[in-house]
C-alpha cells in the first residue's frame, strides 16, 4: 500500500525558491555523482532525440538533459516549482500530475523520473503512465532506502523526507516489471557510496539509476 502524503512539500514556495541552492553547495559531490551515472544510462539510448522529465522540479536535471543535446520538456505538479523552473530557463515546462500524463502515446523517446517516485501515492500507476509515453524507455532514479544515506534521511525528518517513500533496487525492479505491459530490459547501479566515487552494481549505494529498456517485437 503506497499511501498519498498528507501535503506536498514542494508546494511551499520558499522550498521552491531555495531548491538550487543546495546543488550549489552541499549537494555539489550529489549532483556531480548522481548525474555521472545518469549518463552512463543514458548512453543506452544512442537513438534517443525527445525526453519528459516527470517530477523536474525547478528543472535542474531538465537544463541538463538539454545540454546534452536532448529536445526536453519538464513536468511537474507544483506551482511554485514549475514557475521557478521557468524562471531560471526557458525549456518546455508543463504544469501536471504524474498519474495523468498530458501526453499521447509514445510521445517521447525516454520519460525520466529523478527523486520523482518517493513522493507520489502510486507508483506503479505512475510508471506505467510513463510507458505509455515512452517509446524507447525510461531513466530512473531514487534514493535507495537500504543505505546509508537513506537512513540519514529518514532520520533527517522534516516536510520533504518525512513524505518520502524510498525503495531498493530489489523493489524498483518489481515496480519497472508491474508497470510493463510489454517485454522491457533493466540495469541499475548505485552511487552517492561514503568512500567511492563511481557507480557500482551493488544495492547498498545512496542513489539508484535504473534504465528500463522497452523491447519490440
Amino acid at each position: 500500500m503506497y499511501e498519498r502524503p498528507h501535503v506536498n512539500p514542494f508546494a511551499d514556495p520558499t522550498l521552491a525558491a531555495d531548491y538550487e541552492t543546495w546543488y550549489q553547495a552541499a549537494g555539489r559531490r550529489a549532483d556531480q555523482l548522481e548525474k555521472a551515472l545518469l549518463a552512463r544510462l543514458l548512453a543506452r539510448f544512442p537513438l534517443a532525440v525527445t525526453i519528459l522529465e516527470v517530477g523536474c522540479g525547478s528543472g535542474h536535471f531538465t537544463r541538463w538533459f538539454r545540454e546534452k543535446t536532448l529536445q526536453v520538456t519538464g513536468l511537474d505538479i507544483s506551482f511554485p516549482m514549475v514557475s521557478e523552473a521557468v524562471r531560471l530557463d526557458r525549456v518546455p515546462y508543463v504544469l501536471g500530475d504524474a498519474l495523468a500524463l498530458p501526453f499521447a502515446d509514445n510521445t517521447f523517446d525516454l520519460v525520466t523520473l529523478i527523486t520523482t517516485l518517493e513522493f507520489v501515492s502510486e507508483p506503479v500507476l505512475v510508471l506505467v503512465e510513463a510507458l505509455r509515453v515512452a517509446e524507447q524507455g525510461l531513466i530512473l532514479g531514487v534514493l535507495n532506502r537500504q543505505s546509508v544515506l537513506g537512513w540519514q534521511r529518514r532520520r533527517e525528518g522534516g516536510p520533504v523526507w518525512e513524505a518520502a517513500r524510498f525503495f531498493t533496487p530489489t523493489e524498483m525492479a518489481q515496480l519497472a516489471h508491474r508497470a510493463a505491459k510489454r517485454p522491457v530490459g533493466m540495469t541499475w547501479r548505485t552511487t552517492l557510496w561514503p568512500l567511492w566515487q563511481g557507480p557500482l552494481p551493488l544495492p547498498w549505494g545512496g542513489f539508484i539509476g535504473m534504465a528500463v529498456q522497452c523491447t519490440h517485437t
